[in-house]
């Protein structure tokens, strides 16, 4: 990664400037007012790895760990103008792109990260909330796979979200999660990480990260807890 570029540290008797190796990362998703998911969760991830967090608002949320009760898109021109504004002044390192919301946005989206070709990209397809609110129209769907999928560097869909990106059923085996890999790949990302913690009936979570030629299986021990709220945000930041 490249260094960015040196802080002023406060010293208690003045201002210094020391060099960090601090990475800078963008994040492009929707406002949860819980501050559970969305840019909330992403931001304190980075915070947690030591990661400098900028953000871009694609939509502003009034939700909380049950539901999402409404959904206000923030206006295409000001999205676009939030990307230029990071990007133009910070030297980002790498992009998390979370809820997008409609095809005006993931083609906006798509269109101002064209200008900047070269920073990785993270994606999380957000289609549908833990509390089972439809984020994504399914008529964006096509626009996310067309715009935003084949530039990504690392793509994060849980298996309802796989599912329809390839347009076949949700797994149910370890072996169904396999077999979705090689369509996922085709969708023009340059890695999968498939999460399998919708599987029933097993004891474990698997998680499924492949290269297109190697696949890497991360197996832990489930945990029987409700307290799911914005695990998918979390995960695609870290």
């Amino acid at each position: 990664m490249i260094p960015a570029e040196p802080d002023p540290v406060c010293t208690g008797v003045g201002i210094e400037m020391k060099s960090f190796a601090i990475p800078n990362v963008l994040t492009i998703a929707g406002s949860d007012s819980g501050g559970g998911a969305g840019i909330q969760a992403d931001l304190k991830a980075f915070s947690a790895l030591g990661v400098y967090g900028a953000s871009v608002i694609t939509a502003v949320t009034a939700q909380n760990t049950h539901t999402v009760s409404a959904i206000h898109p923030i206006p295409n021109d000001v999205i676009a103008a939030q990307i230029d504004a990071v990007l133009m002044d910070i030297a980002i390192h790498a992009i998390k792109v979370g809820m997008l919301g409609s095809v005006d946005i993931i083609e906006t989206v798509a269109q101002a990260l064209s200008r900047y070709p070269t920073i990785p990209l993270v994606v999380d397809p957000v289609m549908i909330s833990k509390s089972g609110s439809a984020l994504l129209p399914m008529n964006a769907v096509a626009a996310l796979k067309q715009q935003i999928l084949p530039r990504a560097y690392l793509i994060t869909p849980n298996l309802p979200e796989a599912a329809a990106l390839v347009g076949l059923d949700e797994p149910t085996t370890i072996d169904g999660m396999y077999a979705l890999l090689p369509k996922l790949h085709e969708l023009g990302a340059k890695h999968v990480l498939l999460k399998g913690g919708h599987l029933e009936g097993d004891n474990d979570a698997v998680d499924l990260l492949s290269d297109g030629k190697h696949v890497q299986a991360y197996r832990a021990k489930r945990i029987n807890t409700q307290n799911t709220h914005g695990t998918g945000c979390t995960l695609s930041s870290n």
